[in-house]
C-alpha cells in the first residue's frame, strides 16, 4: 500500500457471495476479503459490476462497504460509487468516507450518453465529497468514453487521481502519460494486464484474483517489475481465464471459477442468467487446467 494512494497494487473487484435465496452472505464476504489480503492482494473494490451493485438495495450496498472495512481496514477498501445521478454518487462517496475508506471509484454518468460538460460536472460533484476519486473508463458498457484528453482535463481540474482503464486500447496508456503524467493508470481489464503493466500501470483493479489470487499477484508483481521471464509464461497460462473479465458473462464465469477452486462463488441475482453449457465447460476446463498447473 502506498501512502495516500490506496489504489496502487492489486485491488480485487470483489464478487459478492449470495445465499441460495439470493440474500447477501456478509460473513462469507468478510472472510473473502480477509482471504484475498492474506493471499497477497493489496485491497478490495466492493460495489463494482462484479459485486452486482446494480441489483443491491441501498441498505445492502452500504453494509457491503462496512463489512469490507471491518474485515481488512478502510485504507484497503476503495468502493465503487456509481449511480445514475451525481448527487447520489456523491452520497455514496460520503458514505464510504464515513465508513473509513480513503478513496472511491467512479464511472461517468451512465443513464445516458453524457457529453463532456456533463462528465466534468459529475466528477466535480463527487470530488466535493473530499475523497480522492479514481475514474473508471468503461465505454463498452456506459457508452461514455473517457478519452485521454478528457482524463487529462479531469485530472487538471483536481477531480480525479487515477483511472481504471477498461477500453482495451493499450495505446492510450502512453497518451495518458504524456498528457497527465501524475495521473495513475490502473489496469481495468484482466486480459490486457501485461500490456498495461509494461506501459507503466500503477495498479490493477482485478477480477480473477477472486479465484486464483496467488498466481494473479505473482503475475502482476512480475509484470510491473519488468520480469517478463516470469510474467509471460504465467500470462499465457492464465489468459484463457483472464479474457472472461471482458465478456458479458464475466460475473458468472469468475464465480464458477471460485466454486471450482474451492471458494464460494455461488449464484448471481437476476437478470444475470446461468452460463450456457458450452461457456460453463470452457470456464471449467480453463480453471481446472490452471489449478493442475499449481496456479491457485
Amino acid at each position: 500500500m502506498t501512502d495516500h494512494r490506496p489504489w496502487r497494487g492489486v485491488l480485487v473487484a470483489t464478487a459478492l457471495p449470495l445465499n441460495d435465496d439470493l440474500s447477501v452472505d456478509y460473513d462469507r464476504y468478510a472472510e473473502h476479503c480477509t482471504w484475498l489480503v492474506g493471499n497477497g492482494c493489496d485491497g478490495v473494490v466492493p460495489n463494482g459490476s462484479l459485486g452486482e451493485y446494480q441489483v443491491l438495495t441501498p441498505e445492502e450496498r452500504a453494509r457491503v462497504v462496512e463489512t469490507a472495512v471491518a474485515a481488512i481496514g478502510g485504507e484497503r477498501v476503495m468502493p465503487g460509487v456509481a449511480a445514475y445521478g451525481s448527487a447520489e454518487a456523491r452520497r455514496w462517496a460520503e458514505q464510504a468516507g464515513e465508513a473509513g475508506c480513503r478513496a472511491v471509484m467512479l464511472l461517468p454518468p451512465n443513464a445516458y450518453r453524457a457529453d463532456e460538460r456533463s462528465v466534468l460536472a459529475h466528477y466535480a460533484e463527487v470530488a466535493r465529497s473530499g475523497l480522492p476519486v479514481v475514474a473508471y473508463n468503461n465505454p463498452i458498457d456506459t457508452k461514455v468514453d473517457l478519452v485521454p484528453e478528457l482524463l487529462a482535463r479531469l485530472h487538471g481540474e483536481g477531480y480525479i487521481r487515477g483511472v481504471k482503464e477498461f477500453s482495451g486500447d493499450v495505446r492510450r496508456a502512453y497518451r495518458i502519460a504524456e498528457l497527465a503524467p501524475e495521473l495513475d493508470l490502473l489496469i481495468g481489464a484482466d486480459d490486457v494486464l501485461l500490456e498495461l503493466a509494461v506501459a507503466g500501470a500503477k495498479g490493477w483493479v482485478a477480477g480473477y484474483p477472486n479465484a486464483l489470487p496467488r498466481a494473479c499477484v505473482e503475475l502482476y508483481r512480475a509484470a510491473v517489475g519488468g520480469d517478463l521471464g516470469t510474467a509471460l509464461p504465467l500470462y499465457r497460462h492464465l489468459h484463457p481465464l483472464l479474457r472472461w473479465d471482458s465478456q458479458v458473462e464475466f460475473v458468472q464465469a469468475i464465480k464458477l471459477s471460485m466454486d471450482i477452486a474451492g471458494r464460494h462463488g455461488g449464484p448471481c441475482r437476476p437478470p444475470r442468467a446461468a452460463l450456457l453449457p458450452g461457456q460453463e465447460a470452457a470456464v471449467r476446463a480453463a480453471t481446472e487446467k490452471a489449478l493442475a498447473a499449481g496456479l491457485g
